[in-house]
């Protein structure tokens, strides 16, 4: 049984392919092609086995911009009964578009084709540049980010792009078919979702790379994209959803994830009929993602700093720096000794109705802006003021009562004391994890 057993997840050998004079412009480091899924369950099952054959890959390549399919399954040996072997093509063809390639030579003419022709749907809503890969490992000096041309060819420049009127923009309806995919093999209990729903709206990303050569132009290639859903918001507003979210692995951990969220927000922030953004079930990975990027956000935001801890706050990006005394000038004459307090709306406590009209403001979600809140305080909170440090517990305890209710109520009164305090020491040290890798 174990020598006709193959891993799906390592069977499924995954590549984004560009044309010849594409992959001319990469530099080193960059591949782009030979990696693997996260997930395959949702498709071969929750063991993800595949039983019947020796040597099994499942080679399944993308033209990197149009993302048309080719498809093809190698092996070395399979067993003879068609009762027990599984159908690995067969069960795969039920996932993805029927009109998929089986001959390789017609798949990269295809993608030589795609490659010069290809170019995004919707709207271009941001946009963001990189030193090429290729001019670091050429040995030219390297480019700050400040410094960089996009008219450069030592330049990356990548865009995101909304499509608002998903099923109506021409040629969208099948090219999310093609990416819808990714959803399955990198988000756990990710799904397809149902293309009878009207309110969808997508962001997609891009790399876009100038080509070479006397045709010149540019070429696109997928990183990743994000799905929307909007839902009424009375009294005339609708409140956006963000359901799927996938950066493909050789894109990952570059900053690329942070670059599409931000330009999620942006997009929600500037839209007027938008009240707020708030995310389904995100994963963990997610999550930290979102809140790194929200402090961000509110670190770098002067009015609100200055409105929450007093004038000459530190804040993260630009906005005031605060001046240090000297040790001389530390305490005035006269003045008793001890913490400095600071006059602010954040307090602790913070000041509700304050928080709730920036909260709106801002267009962020009910418990994510007051967690972000509680992170501030705790970044600025003096370990010296003990009764500032009561304040803060109470705080964030009074949340979590709130959160937990219905759980924490069947409770006696001394159990759910202590289980508050665990889970509010919980928070704490994910609170200091998430404000250190912002600082």
């Amino acid at each position: 049984m174990t020598d006709w057993t193959a891993n799906s997840n390592e069977a499924l050998n995954l590549s984004l392919v560009r044309a010849e004079a594409d992959k001319l412009l990469l530099g080193g480091e960059e591949s782009y092609e030979d990696f693997h899924p996260t997930f395959t369950y949702p498709i071969y099952g929750e063991d993800e086995k595949l039983y019947g054959y020796k040597d099994l890959m499942i080679d399944m390549r993308f033209a990197s911009g149009s993302l048309v399919h080719y498809l093809s399954v190698k092996y070395s040996e399979k067993l003879g009964s068609s009762s027990t072997v599984d159908d690995v093509e067969g069960i795969l063809k039920e996932f993805i578009p029927e009109d998929y390639y089986t001959d390789e030579q017609t798949f990269l003419t295809r993608v030589e084709e795609d490659a010069a022709s290809f170019a995004p749907m919707g709207k271009l809503i941001h946009s963001y540049t990189r030193p090429s890969p290729s001019s670091k490992s050429k040995g030219k000096s390297v480019i700050r980010n400040e410094q960089l041309n996009p008219d450069s060819r030592d330049v990356v420049t990548y865009e995101v792009y909304h499509v608002g009127s998903t099923w109506s923009t021409p040629g969208f309806r099948e090219y999310h078919r093609r990416m819808q995919l990714f959803i399955l093999l990198y988000i756990e209990a990710g799904s397809y979702i149902n293309e009878e729903e009207e309110p969808w709206e997508f962001v997609v990303l891009y790399e876009k790379r100038k080509r070479t050569g006397p045709t010149g132009g540019v070429s696109y290639h997928f990183i990743g994209y994000s799905s929307l859903y909007n839902f009424y918001c009375f009294p005339e507003k609708v409140r956006m959803r963000l359901s799927q979210f996938v950066i493909l692995p050789p894109y990952q951990r570059q900053g690329h994830g942070s670059e599409l969220y931000t330009s999620i927000y942006n997009y929600v922030v500037a839209s007027p009929n938008i009240a707020e953004l708030t995310v389904e079930d995100p994963a963990e990975a997610f999550e930290d993602l979102r809140d790194r990027n929200d402090l961000k956000l509110l670190l770098g935001h002067a009015r609100f700093m200055e409105e929450g801890f007093g004038p000459g706050i530190v804040s993260h990006g630009g906005g005031r720096v605060e001046k240090k005394k000297t040790k001389a000038r530390a305490t005035p004459m006269g003045a008793p000794s001890g913490p400095v307090k600071r006059k602010g709306k954040m307090g602790p406590p913070a000041d509700k109705p304050w928080v709730e009209g920036w909260r709106k403001d801002l267009k962020i979600a009910g418990r994510q802006f007051y967690r972000l809140v509680e992170m501030l305080i705790l970044l600025h909170l003096d370990p010296a003021d003990i009764r500032a440090a009561r304040a803060y517990r109470l705080q964030v305890k009074e949340r979590l009562y709130r959160f937990n209710f219905e759980i924490l109520a069947q409770l006696e009164k001394q159990e759910r004391q202590e289980k508050l305090e665990e889970t509010f020491q919980g928070v704490r040290e994910d609170y200091l994890r998430i404000v250190s890798m912002v600082r």
